[in-house]
Parts: C-alpha cells; sequence; structure tokens
C-alpha cells in the first residue's frame, strides 16, 4: 500500500492553516527521563557547576558524503560554504524560494567529503530530498531518532553545559583536555573511546571557553563514557538534566526552536511535499497561540526575524537567494526577549486554577518550566492597540526568576524596556484543540530585552 503523502494529507483540508491548527497531537514527547533530580536544580546546574544532557535520542541525524557535497550545501544554505570542511560545524540555515525559512540544524565537517546534518527533521528532510533528487554525487544515510528506529542509534551524544564543563573533562580523561575553538571539533578520549567535542553552548553560557561541549561518539561506548562523566562529574556537583530542564535552555541562551516550515504552500515545494511522509513531523506539528492568520503564510518568517541576518550572504547561488536579496533593505520583525509580568503572571495561574466559580473567568493554564502547549506556538504582542509582534516560546528558569518567552517584534519597537502587553490563551477558548482546557484569554504586561534575557 502506497504511503499518503504530505501534499496528499493536505488535500484533506480546505487549507494549510487548518490541517496545522486542527492537528490533534500537542507536543512532542522527548525520548529522555522527564527529571533526574528536579527541574530546578537542573536549571541551576548549567549556570552555578554544570548539567549533563543525554542527546542520544531525539534527534535526526543524516549523513552525506561524496564529491559534491559542498556543492549541494551552498545550493540550499543562506550561509556560505566556502570555509566548512573537517573539524568544523556550523548553523546551516535553509529558505524556501520565496525566501522564508524552512528549518536550521548544526552542520558538522566529519572529513572534508563526509558531513553529518543533526536537529529536528525538517532541515536534514529537505537537504536529503536534494541529495536523492538533484542529480548529486551524494550517498545519504540516515540515523533516525530511537522512537522510528527500535531504540536503535550510530552514536551517542552528551551535551555538558555550565562553568564546571572543562573540570570535569579533565577529570574524567585523566589528563588536560586540549583548548576547542568556538564551533569547532576537537577530539576527547574518556575511557578508551575517541570521540569528536563541540564546543557550543545551549543554555546562555558562554562557549568560547569551552562551557559548553557536545560529546559524540559510536553508540557501543556511549554506556561506559557515561559513566565516567557522572563519576568525574559528581567531585564538581554536577546535575543530570531529563526532558523538563533540557526543553526549557532556550529562554536563556535565545535560541527560537522550530520556526514553522515554509514548505505547505508553493508550486515550486510541491514535488517536495509529495515526497515528504503525510504522517512524519512536518504532517502533525501543531499551530496554536492567540495569534490566528488568515493563512499559513502569515506564519512564515525571514531570517533576520530569528536572529539569523548576519548569516545570510550573498557570495552564492542558494535555494531563495534572490527573495533575500529584494528583502534585505526592508524593515523586518527582530528577535528578543520577553520577561512576563510576575504579578500578571501569578494572576493568570490563579485563575486557571481556581477560577470558574461564581463566574471568574478561567485562564488558560500556565505550565512550567515550559508554557507552550503546541509544536508552534504564536501569541500575540500588543503595543497599545497594534499587534508588534508575536511571543513563540515560552517558560520559565530558577536563573532568570520568572516566566519568559522569545519573540519577534517590528524594529520599530524593538528597543530595551518596550513595555507591551502579552495576549495569552487562544482566541476560540481551545474549542479546535482537545486536549485545551477551555478558557479565555487574559493580558499580560511584559518587557523587551534586545541583547539577553531580563
Amino acid at each position: 500500500m502506497q504511503q499518503m503523502s504530505l501534499e496528499d494529507r493536505l488535500g484533506q483540508f480546505p487549507s494549510p492553516l487548518d490541517m496545522l491548527w486542527n492537528v490533534p497531537a500537542a507536543t512532542y514527547a522527548m525520548p529522555m527521563q522527564i527529571e533526574y533530580t528536579n527541574w530546578r536544580d537542573e536549571q541551576r546546574a548549567w549556570k552555578e557547576s554544570a548539567v549533563l544532557f543525554d542527546q542520544s535520542h531525539h534527534m535526526t541525524d543524516v549523513y552525506f558524503k561524496g564529491p559534491d557535497l559542498r556543492r549541494l550545501f551552498s545550493d540550499l544554505a543562506v550561509n556560505t560554504m566556502k570555509n566548512f570542511g573537517k573539524g568544523r560545524a556550523k548553523q546551516f540555515v535553509a529558505c524556501n524560494y520565496d525566501g522564508y525559512v524552512i528549518s536550521d540544524a548544526i552542520l558538522f565537517g566529519f572529513a572534508d567529503d563526509e558531513w553529518s546534518l543533526v536537529g529536528t527533521p525538517v532541515a536534514p528532510n529537505w537537504v536529503a530530498w536534494h541529495a536523492e533528487t538533484g542529480g548529486y554525487d551524494v550517498e545519504v544515510r540516515r540515523d533516525e531518532r530511537t522512537v522510528e528506529n527500535g531504540g536503535r542509534r550510530l552514536t551517542f551524544r552528551y551535551q555538558l553545559n555550565g562553568p564546571a564543563t572543562h573540570g570535569i573533562l579533565e577529570k574524567a580523561r585523566g589528563g588536560p583536555v586540549e583548548h576547542i575553538k568556538f564551533f569547532n571539533l576537537g577530539e576527547v578520549e574518556i575511557a578508551g573511546c575517541t570521540m569528536r567535542a563541540l564546543n557550543h553552548t545551549m543554555a546562555g553560557v558562554p562557549g568560547r571557553e569551552m562551557t559548553g561541549l557536545e560529546l559524540v561518539g559510536p553508540a557501543e561506548h556511549g554506556e561506559r563514557v557515561l559513566d565516567a562523566i557522572r563519576t568525574a562529574g559528581a567531585e564538581f556537583g554536577m546535575r543530570e538534566g531529563g526532558a523538563l530542564s533540557y526543553t526549557s535552555t532556550p529562554y536563556e541562551s535565545g535560541w527560537i526552536p522550530n520556526p514553522l516550515p515554509a514548505i505547505y504552500t508553493g508550486e515550486a515545494m510541491k514535488p517536495y511535499r509529495e515526497w515528504l511522509p503525510g504522517l512524519g513531523f512536518e504532517g502533525f506539528a501543531s499551530v496554536g497561540g492567540s495569534y490566528r492568520g488568515d493563512r499559513v503564510e502569515d506564519y512564515y518568517v525571514r531570517p533576520w526575524d530569528l536572529g539569523y541576518g548576519n548569516m545570510v550572504r550573498f557570495d552564492h547561488d542558494f535555494i531563495g537567494r534572490d527573495a533575500l536579496q529584494r528583502a534585505a533593505d526592508q524593515p523586518h520583525r527582530r528577535k528578543v526577549w520577553v520577561r512576563w509580568n510576575d504579578d500578571d503572571t501569578a494572576a493568570a495561574m490563579r485563575t486557571s486554577l481556581f477560577g470558574g466559580a461564581g463566574g471568574t473567568r478561567r485562564a488558560m493554564p500556565i505550565g512550567l518550566p515550559n508554557a507552550n502547549y503546541v509544536h508552534f506556538q504564536f501569541d500575540r504582542l500588543m503595543r497599545g492597540d497594534r499587534m508588534a509582534g508575536v511571543s513563540t516560546f515560552a517558560g520559565y528558569t530558577v536563573n532568570l526568576g520568572s516566566v519568559s518567552s522569545m519573540g519577534m517584534v517590528d524594529e520599530s519597537d524593538a528597543e530595551d524596556g518596550t513595555e507591551m502587553t502579552l495576549i495569552w490563551g487562544q482566541e476560540d477558548g481551545g474549542v479546535s484543540k482537545a486536549f485545551l482546557p477551555m478558557h479565555e484569554q487574559v493580558e499580560i504586561r511584559a518587557t523587551i530585552s534586545t541583547s539577553a534575557p531580563v
């Protein structure tokens, strides 16, 4: 029986937005322990000591190898590939033909002719499709997430974050660890296993001093390497981080996870939608929030909106280049941190729990540490009667001491200290999503910061 494609699935709905808005799924369940101790202390650890995250299970890894490797990625990436190769890593950003972001992922240069793309399935799928159908001399090897791969992986992937990272690695390997440049790959040997180490951070800790390292090695050595890191980390107060703390890291690092893939419309994208499975990630990605656009294109974003404008390089031809060149000098939205007013947040929480009696309205619950209730959440940010932007990813960390979110606002409104009002809850009160409690929208005052969490 032939598998239904994404294009087939879209044809069952009046519009792409109808499909995404009414998807029955809530959020993607992370295939890792929810908490090892408690999410608050796990968050505190990346600020005060170190936290260890096991990233071995939830991301899609796709390996690309062959003589046309550089040409393939250069044709697809908004960022340049001129100096990329062995020992380097890069945040790969891809756009559609109209210059709207499909996704981003981390690109690893294992050799000059072998690279790996790691992240949600969206970007790896886009590159794999071009490699397989675009006439490139490139081999593609997929290593799917454990939930889709019978629990098997080719590699382990451990992330250490915090000021004690370097000391823990030296203790675990029994000697000095050579400095690795930021977003470069080095090699580290632990428990007899030689592995790659990427210097980067995912929890708001400066990465240039090696306070964040991602360790990748053969899966068969994963347990003994993990045991060695645990033993070494005990001396430094290291904690292991579970799914709750792991998914709360962006509030401090400033990364906007998972922009809505700009793939659901456009004749040029149709062959790709016919290749994608209808029941894959792209077919069951739910959209919601207090902002309800008229069409799915209202949710598409450009690189500048995500803080990726400095990555766009017009030194090569790539998909979406002409559209981005035309848009380069136009006003854009800007990525910001949004701090929610403590009193308003507490009031919303109180009415979500204790409202509903005596005519008191009931607010949409604010989950802790992660407040998002759909894959792609868009909540209105108002400045007076005018919508100035959207809040996209919301939650709490003990290091910030407040509920915060990442947002995208008009450039003219992107100033430190700007006060806005966030509209929390869906316009339809949750009618369109069976997994949401019935609620009424509430207003929460918020303050904007452009360069760091407030």
